[in-house]
Order: C-alpha cells, then structure tokens, then sequence
C-alpha cells in the first residue's frame, strides 16, 4: 500500500484510511477482527475511529472503540503499526459527566473524554485526535491550551479538524499560528464524486496552509457503488437515499455505471481510484462492513484512471466549477 505524509508532518500514513464506523451496530467482533487484520497485512496503517460510534442501532456509545481496544490487546504489533485517530464532541451518555456531557467541547470535557478513549481502546495515546465538530462556544485560548498540554504529556501527537468549513479551519489554524503551534495537521470532511464542494474552498485552504485530508464516504451512502444497477434490499442504506433521487439523478447514476463498464471497472472502485488520484485528498476512509468488502475496496489501490476517463468523470459530476475567489466572479 502506497503511502504519503500527513499534510505538512513528518507522519506517513496509507493512502486509504480504514475507517470503523460499522463495527458493532453493522458488523460483529470477530468479522470486525478479521477486517483490521486484513487491513494491516496489506498495508494499511491509518485507522479511524470516534468516541461515539457504535450506538447506532446499538445505544452502545463507545462500543467501537472498546472493539478496536480488544483487538489492539492481542498483541504482535497491532498497536504499534496502527496510526489511529479519534474523535471528541459528542455526547457519550455519562450521566458523571452532568451538563457537561451534551454536544460540544471544553478543556473539561476534552480530558475527562479523551481518558475514556484511551481506557476503551486499551491504549496510553492517540495519534490523531480530531474535533468532530466546530463549537462557536469555546475559545480557542481554552482549545489550544489544553490540546498543547495534551500533547506535552504524550496523550496526543497531533489534532484535527472534522466538519469544519473553510473560513472555521482557517480561524483554529490562525489562533495556533499565533500561539506558535503545530495546529490542525488534517480536516476530516465529506468528499467524493457527487459531492465536490470542498474543491471551492476547503481543499484550495488546505492546500495553502499544509493540511491533510482524509475524506469520508467515497460511495456516498453507497450510491456510487452501483447498488442501483442491482436488486437492493429496501433496508439497504443506499435504497434509502436512492428513493430520494430526482429522474436527472437517475439517470446520471446509470450513465456511470455504463462508463464504469465500458473501462471494465467496478462504480465502486472507481469512485475511490478517483479519489486516491486527487493529489489534494490525502486518504479516502473506507468503512467497509466484511472482508469482502475490504478486499473489493484494495482493487482501487491497483487502478488508474485515464485522462480520458477522468474528462468524462468531471462531464458526469461536475465540481463547483473552479475555486475561490475566482469561480464567484464566472
């Protein structure tokens, strides 16, 4: 598995990103064990986690990370070959952690939560711990102060940014620069190919000032998978958002799968090999749910796209169509 550096670390880190949101609620403990053991015996060193995952369907907040954890417990260099990132915003349904458990972030709450990390993931520190969300009600002399202290003692090596905006990742990374630190390393946002936005501002921003990104949900609740072109189980979260589609979505979505066909390729592997040939994406994180699943996701890793085929891509899905602040002046 080809590697690449974390924006402007030093930290090298696969190019794809196993990211682990289905594990408890949609894939059980030993499939979960197997997917991680796959993942690193091809290479894969960047794993994805947050605090929160595993109550969906479940109301078992913290149950992924404690998977995570009693794999990491089985020894022979597990943790060791793992970058892993985490997350801290949401509410963990502590009721120790009284009002300051709802959605948000605090010097606070960002220790008391980053210890139950650790604890779940069985763990001393986190590599990469990410801000889930922006919170417009805590200062960045209290965010700062307490992610340098966190830093200093180990607990964390870098910090990142999830869902921010443009204009809310300049603000952090201006407040650090001002106080002489690292400061953001990654923005953690939704980007594929029926989702552009970010080329407008966020990845020209990145770009400029060093950041990495690790992209989430290169299928788009899987509608780039080709789930369409099949029979699909109403359950099926991609059913759910197919029956949102208008007939221009439609058939744009059928249009794909026969170009994905005319160069022999899977919706699926293509979406991600376009992905990992944007030279701003630094990791596309991939949630697979089995083995399987994993396997038909490192086929991507193998395929380039070419030119031609990328013209047509771009024809299919336009982007935003250009980056600021020129394309507010077409």
């Amino acid at each position: 598995m080809e590697c690449t550096r974390l924006g402007r670390t030093g930290l090298k880190v696969s190019r794809l990103c196993l990211g682990t949101m289905n594990f408890g609620p949609n894939t059980g403990e030993k499939e979960a064990f197997a997917i991680m053991d796959r993942a690193l015996e091809a290479g894969i060193n960047f794993f994805d986690t947050a605090n929160m995952y595993g109550m969906r369907g479940t109301g078992h907040r913290g149950l992924t990370e404690e998977i995570i954890g009693r794999w990491f417990a089985q020894g022979g260099g597990r943790r060791e070959k793992v970058v892993l990132a985490t997350k801290v915003f949401a509410d963990m349904m502590d009721e120790n952690d009284g009002p300051n458990g709802a959605p948000g972030l605090s010097a606070y709450k960002i220790r008391r939560h980053l210890e139950g990390s650790l604890r779940r993931l069985g763990t001393d520190h986190i590599e990469l711990y990410y801000m889930h969300e922006w919170d417009p009600h805590c200062t960045w002399t209290e965010l700062w102060e307490v992610f340098g202290a966190l830093a200093a003692r180990g607990d964390i090596f870098y910090v990142g940014a999830s869902n921010f905006s443009a204009w809310q990742l300049a603000i952090a990374q201006a407040e650090a620069d001002r106080r002489g630190l690292l400061g953001i390393v990654c923005s953690e946002h939704k980007f594929n190919l029926m989702r552009r936005l970010p080329e407008l501002e966020l990845h020209p921003l990145c770009r400029r000032l060093g950041i990495g990104a690790a992209t989430w949900s290169p299928l788009n609740m899987g509608l780039l998978s080709g789930a369409l072109s099949r029979p699909m189980d109403k359950n099926q979260r991609s059913a759910k958002f197919a029956g949102a589609l208008s007939e221009e979505q439609l058939a744009q979505q059928k249009a794909y799968t026969a170009l994905c066909a005319g160069l022999g390729a899977t919706e699926a592997d293509v979406a991600t090999a376009w992905l990992l040939q944007n030279p701003d994406v630094t990791a596309p994180i991939i949630g697979p749910r089995t083995v399987a699943q994993l396997k038909d996701a490192l086929g991507a890793a193998e395929l380039t796209l070419p030119r031609d085929f990328l013209v047509e891509l771009d024809r299919l899905f336009p982007g935003p169509g250009g980056e600021a602040p020129e394309a507010y002046k077409a």
